[in-house]
């Protein structure tokens, strides 16, 4: 395995336009996020069958080559769990690259289970023990090693080698265009882009609080996101979930009372953002009641329900089996349970699976369909 490291313009170039002559590219990142906001990039990894480069996005200030090869419509872009991989160009660059394949997601339609990793999906496929020694290294260090090197580049080397052959099984089972919606959401930047007065919900002891309590929270959360975001650090770094959570519940009226609280402990906020917060809580009381945000509605299934979603649960296992890929990778039992309440806006009944499962789940709740034993088979006709 030879790894080419690209630490200038004209040798970027040079990479860029012999990648640009393939149908594929693999990609990878390595990136810090500890101490920011938005990810810093320290490393981009590209390869085809012919070529592994490493490029320092430290050395190199203009990656114009990069986005224009990004932006080839004509080149299929393969990752593996994209997600972090595509927040991290669309910072950088403004835009995202198009298509994409993500092998974790095309993972999940051949038999291997949800959110595979890297290294099982290559041990899958390769045989091979992926060497994860340099999981936690500091990518921002200068100069990298050369086992640093060959890490980030046997990624994308054995991403090349792999990608070929889900695709050959996918085109097998005539599964190909399974994915699309899947793979278009990956490249739509709204994705990726947080929405400030949703962020309360991300608080996992939101569902403490009721009323007026959420409404000083959503306030509060937007205040944080938009912070934090401006600052470049993480949020937790301008204020904690507790102290947000003790916030609402306590409904300070002074910066004093804001720093006398606990949860305040080793806070950094400064006296200004204090009064800040104080301005969210009151804005928040003012607030008519029917624009509080509101809890989504859980209760515990009925009896008959729960047996409905037994049923829900047979039927899904049948379908998994037929399609010979784990049921949890069409839905959940949580998606199950929603489904039988009525809820529609779920992943169940979107892409590939309501194609592939949902729309049958539908029909039987809907009374078209039954489920029969036929011949020792559970059978829905």
């Amino acid at each position: 395995m030879h790894i080419e490291y690209i630490d200038n313009f004209a040798a970027l170039e040079q990479a860029c336009a012999q990648l640009g002559q393939s149908p594929v590219v693999c990609v990878d990142t390595e990136f810090h996020r500890e101490n920011t906001y938005y990810p810093e990039l320290a490393l981009i990894q590209l390869a085809n069958t012919a070529h592994t480069y490493c490029i320092d996005p430290l050395a190199i200030k203009d990656l114009k080559p990069l986005q224009t090869l990004f932006a080839n419509t004509d080149i299929l872009k393969v990752f593996h769990a994209a997600w972090q991989d595509m927040e991290i160009f669309l910072h950088a660059f403004g835009n995202l690259p198009a298509p994409v394949f993500d092998t974790q997601i095309a993972a999940a339609l051949l038999g291997m289970g949800e959110q595979i990793g890297y290294a099982a999906l290559i041990q899958e496929y390769l045989g091979l023990d992926v060497d994860k020694s340099q999981t936690r290294t500091d990518w921002m260090q200068r100069p990298l090693s050369d086992k640093q090197i060959e890490y980030a580049g046997g990624d994308v080397y054995h991403l090349c080698k792999v990608y070929p052959m889900m695709a050959h099984q996918l085109h097998t089972l005539q599964r190909e265009d399974w994915l699309a919606d899947d793979f278009r959401a990956l490249a739509n930047p709204q994705n990726y882009i947080p929405h400030p007065p949703d962020m309360w919900r991300k608080i996992k002891a939101n569902q403490k609080l009721r009323g007026i309590e959420l409404a000083i929270l959503q306030a509060l959360a937007a205040w944080r996101e938009i912070t934090a975001q401006q600052r470049n650090k993480p949020r937790k770094r301008i204020i904690n979930d507790d102290a947000l959570i003790d916030i609402a519940r306590q409904k300070p009226t002074s910066p004093a009372q804001i720093f006398s609280l606990r949860s305040m402990q080793g806070a950094r906020l400064t006296q200004d953002d204090a009064s800040t917060l104080i301005q969210c809580i009151e804005q928040a009381g003012q607030l008519p009641q029917d624009q509080w945000p509101k809890q989504p509605k859980f209760r515990k299934l009925g009896e008959d329900e729960d047996a409905l979603a037994d049923a829900l649960t047979a039927l899904l296992k049948q379908q998994a089996a037929l399609h010979k890929i784990n049921p949890a990778s069409i839905a959940s039992r949580k998606q199950l349970e929603a489904l039988v309440t009525g809820e529609r806006d779920i992943p169940l009944l979107q892409g590939w699976r309501i194609r592939h499962g949902g729309q049958i789940l539908l029909d039987f709740l809907d009374g078209k369909t039954t489920l029969a034993v036929r011949n020792d088979k559970l059978v829905n006709e």
